[in-house]
């Protein structure tokens, strides 16, 4: 350690004196950075989250090669009455069709085809119960018209509920897509009608999505809608809108987020040093390092997700911290009557000895979180860690250059810039170092008892922003459409496949009733039911017995019921050719052959994760032909994955990082005694962050869960700051607390800015990240400025009294064995 110190020193002085060339230098690594980095694009979707090789990752991409797009571009028109509203329908329609890239247009359901047919899909035996109350009834009625009829014993009235039967089939594909009252999908109370739009491509190619939402938009835009009632006005929604308008919220916060740490950075360090040529001293470099940092983003990745796109904010506040403690210390030394060089060299070789450690354990920290299979965490984890390492080459390199070159001009720093020789409260804390303990550590017991309470947050709606228009107006035609715009697609091989599995799904719907997370199961073979010869049998009987019901003994609604039955009973059995268009299109192909696969509609909000679990676990749960697995895709299962993993991880992470930190702080301070004293802190102040999630309703989330990994290694550096200054020879508390303590505070805060920002994103999910976060270092902060110095001060003094108490032991020891004291020993 000591040699790497020395060279550290030795390279930061050969930039000290060739400022020109290491400048140089810099600036062209920054432009090659820059030039990679102009292209970098950001990528939010949620699928890409998972590596490639999860089942529900590939069969989504196989989905989308054979099947095309989930989810519609949903056109919603409002102010209309209800005339209107079907009007706009059937004129806008065919003029979506004719859009290049719309594979068909739904303006309407097919509820009057399937109403029609609906007793097709009853069982036969099913159907000769209908006949047999049927029968029953008629003679009943007879016999009550019969005024010679005297009933021997008081027989009921026989039943016509078939509510029992109804029951049985409620979730059946026919039934379910035959109950709305109107055809088209319309709200006449809420003045709305919905026009569906299948796109050809996924949403996830969000260059695609703009284009195909800018050209329905378009139309829209030209359409007279003044001929549909005053008022009138559409709107758009759906899968594609959504992610267009979240993509833009999050570009938006990052702006927002990254300007604001900038400036509060800014502020902060013109406070800290105040000096505005100080504040440049540390920001250059920091600027070098992310430029860097961003060309090998772009040349690993080409891109950055939803969390990296914030990384250079949360990179410039743990980078800025170097900056703090290097020039604090080189400013300081200054003022001591040092000169510039010699400065330079004092600081690199102690301070930025300490530095390079912080940021070797950050960098590890992040690294072993870039293992995660989960892409945002992983490529998080390589990117900031990759970033921590060049951010301290650049202060190496930069730094002590426009140290030299300042120098040069003939700049002295002010003592104004630098911390004052004695903190008051170093010396409070040294009065009161019981005091400050024994609080500190009721304080962490009563933190620690609000730990069970700590709980996951599984509901991905509070991680999206559910106020978006877009979102909010989704959730109202999901409403009118009665049923979940986005199922599962269970893919199969053939037809016998397809029908065998729709039949086990429907069958392990019906299995659980109620706890199913199965509203109903869709395919072409379920919407074409077997045996219709004979049961066209049965129904030519029930038509039979319908003739002969006396009208005139019914009541206005019996009659509406009774035309309704002739009618279906009277309908004719029908195949695969004779489905609507409108039906057969959704289980296309994207080639316009069958694409031989199911639909599942959940019967739970997909936002709810710990729901979208059970209906993975449902669907993969179903029996298949060959014995094999379930080939379901959508986007809960890959949700359900990603809960999965990231719980599954989650603690693998946490161990291995806190092994790893310690691991190397031994290996780079020489001692066990010692990393386990600098990661001290650490864990004490994670402890107390997550006792008090609880008490200020913050929850984890699979976002803001990295932050606890993250925790670790970008807060430990500030023990190994305090212990390695206060470990020199000579050292004074109070001194130490005072330069060592005002960077620590600096150097927690600018870091906090940087994640801090994330607390005003829109994106609640982001937005939790960055609240954790600030949690995480305002308790950071409290435990090494309060507490940590406390104990400290507490574990000196017990050592020096049993350092006095074995000395004097000794002196007995030898007094009594009249040896000399060691006053008296001969040197």
């Amino acid at each position: 350690m000591r040699r790497v110190e020395r060279s550290l020193g030795a390279l930061a002085t050969r930039s000290h004196q060739r400022p020109i060339l290491a400048l140089g230098l810099a600036l062209l690594l920054a432009a090659v950075g820059g030039f990679f980095a102009r292209n970098l694009k950001l990528n939010a979707n949620l699928v890409d989250l998972l590596p490639n090789s999860f089942e529900s990752v590939q069969d989504l991409h196989e989905l989308e090669t054979r099947f095309g797009a989930l989810g519609w571009v949903s056109v919603v028109g409002e102010g209309g009455d209800a005339e209107s509203l079907r009007r706009f329908a059937d004129d806008l329609a065919p003029k979506l069709q004719a859009l290049p890239g719309v594979r068909f247009v739904e303006k309407e359901r097919t509820g009057a085809f399937f109403r029609d047919r609906a007793l097709y899909f009853l069982s036969e035996g099913d159907l000769r119960e209908v006949h047999r109350r049927l029968a029953a009834r008629l003679q009943w009625e007879r016999q009550q018209a019969n005024p010679l009829y005297v009933p021997l014993v008081d027989e009921p009235e026989p039943t016509l509920d078939f509510s029992d039967l109804e029951a049985k089939y409620g979730g059946a594909a026919g039934q379910k897509l035959s109950s709305a009252k109107d055809d088209y999908y319309l709200d006449a109370k809420a003045r709305r009608v919905v026009v569906l739009v299948k796109p050809e491509m996924t949403s996830a190619d969000l260059a695609y999505s703009r284009r195909i939402v800018d050209e329905v938009r378009g139309l829209l835009d030209a359409q007279d809608l003044s001929r549909y009632g005053p008022g009138f006005r559409v709107e758009i929604t759906g899968t594609f809108q959504k992610k267009l308008d979240q993509q833009k919220q999050i570009i938006r916060d990052i702006a927002v987020s990254s300007a604001v740490a900038m400036a509060l950075m800014l502020l902060y360090l013109l406070f800290h040093f105040r000096s505005a040529l100080a504040v440049g001293l540390v920001l250059t470099p920091v600027g070098m390092g992310l430029a860097w940092t961003y060309g090998l983003v772009a040349l690993l990745y080409g891109q950055v997700n939803l969390l990296t796109g914030f990384l250079g904010a949360i990179l410039g506040g743990l980078g800025v911290e170097h900056g703090i403690h290097l020039l604090g210390r080189y400013l300081h030394l200054r003022t001591e009557g040092e000169s510039s060089e010699e400065a330079t060299r004092e600081s690199f070789t102690h301070t930025g000895g300490a530095a390079l450690v912080s940021a070797l354990v950050a960098a590890l920290t992040f690294f072993v979180l870039g293992t995660s299979r989960l892409r945002a965490f992983r490529e998080f984890g390589v990117i900031a860690g990759i970033g921590m390492l060049v951010l301290i080459a650049a202060y190496v390199l930069v730094l002590p250059a426009l140290l030299g070159l300042t120098a040069r001009w003939g700049w002295r720093p002010k003592r104004a810039a630098v911390a004052p020789s004695e903190s008051p409260f170093g010396r409070v804390l040294v009065r009161h170092r019981y005091v400050i303990t024994g609080v500190s550590a009721v304080l962490l017991v009563g933190l620690l008892t609000q730990v069970p309470r700590v709980r996951f947050d599984y509901n991905f709606g509070t991680l999206e922003d559910q106020d978006l228009p877009s979102f909010v107006l989704d959730k109202q035609v999901n409403e009118i459409i009665g049923y979940s715009q986005t199922p599962v697609v269970v893919l199969t091989k053939s037809t016998q496949e397809e029908h065998a599995m729709a039949s086990a799904l429907a069958r392990r719907q019906r299995e659980r009733g109620k706890d199913s997370t199965i509203d109903f199961v869709a395919s072409l073979s379920s919407l074409v039911p077997q045996d219709q010869p004979r049961k066209q049998a049965v129904l030519q009987d029930i038509h039979r017995l319908l003739e002969n019901v006396p009208e005139e003994r019914l009541s206005p609604e019996q009659r509406t019921q009774l035309v309704e039955l002739r009618r279906q009973s009277e309908a004719r059995p029908f195949t695969l050719e004779d489905l609507p268009p409108s039906v057969r299109q959704q289980f296309m192909g994207r080639e316009g052959t069958p694409g031989s696969f199911v639909l599942v509609y959940p019967a739970v909000d997909q936002s709810d994760g710990q729901a979208v679990r059970a209906l993975a676990r449902e669907v993969r749960g179903a029996p298949t032909l060959d014995g094999g697995r379930v080939s379901a895709a959508g986007e809960a299962m890959v949700m359900a994955d990603l809960l999965d993993m990231v719980t599954h991880e989650a603690p693998l992470i946490l161990g291995g990082t806190t092994l790893a930190v310690l691991l190397a702080m031994w290996m780079t301070l020489g001692g066990l005694r010692m990393a386990v004293l600098c990661l001290l802190p650490t864990v004490v102040s994670l402890l107390a962050l997550i006792g008090l999630m609880p008490l200020v309703g913050v929850e984890f989330n699979y976002l803001n869960i990295l932050i606890i990994p993250v925790l670790i290694g970008t807060t430990v550096d500030a023990g190994v700051h305090l212990l390695t200054r206060l470990a020199s020879p000579g050292s004074d508390f109070v001194e130490v607390y005072s330069e060592t303590g005002r960077a620590i505070a600096g150097g927690l805060l600018t870091s906090a800015m940087g994640f801090g920002a994330l607390f005003l994103a829109r994106h609640p999910g982001l937005n939790s990240v960055g609240a954790l976060a600030s949690m995480g270092f305002a308790t950071n902060l409290l435990v090494m400025l309060v507490a940590f110095p406390a104990l400290l001060l507490v574990l000196t003094e017990r050592r020096r009294r049993r350092h006095r108490a074995r000395m004097d032991s000794e002196v007995k020891e030898r007094a009594a064995a009249g040896a000399p004291g060691p006053e008296h020993a001969t040197p």
